[in-house]
């Protein structure tokens, strides 16, 4: 039997079904998710030593939907992730409507470059 590689703990955070305490992630593509997922939903000063971990994408939840927050927004993802994943590309960030609620839904189209290969992945977040 072939022993599994573990890259991370998964985010967010769940129980592991193998006896670990968090599920772990087994492949690239879910380690890079899960470690954009947690840069992205981090506010800067909650990590400790590292100040300026993080995206403050939170405190865009009161502000209006509109185009000047959607540019602020994109402005802020695309510095955080150039300056902490710096082998992940934004193809694209888009804003969704919700036709129930006034909610900022931001889709976020990446591509991760390793060396020669890459792969193409898809986020969102609800605000």
């Amino acid at each position: 039997m072939a022993d599994v590689r573990y890259i991370n703990i998964d985010f967010p955070f769940r129980n592991s079904e193998k006896g670990f305490y968090f599920k772990l992630n087994k492949t690239d593509k879910e380690a890079i998710k899960a470690d954009l997922l947690h840069l992205l939903l981090t506010n800067k000063g909650e990590r400790l030593y590292m100040p300026d971990f993080g995206s403050d994408l939170k405190k865009f939840i009161f502000q209006p939907n509109d185009n000047i927050t959607h540019s602020e927004i994109r402005d802020n993802l695309n510095e955080t992730i150039k300056r902490y994943i710096p082998n992940l590309v934004v193809d694209s960030i888009e804003f969704k409507k919700n036709d129930v609620e006034e909610v900022i839904i931001v889709e976020l189209k990446y591509t991760v470059v390793e060396g020669t290969f890459s792969s193409s992945d898809v986020l969102q977040i609800t605000l």
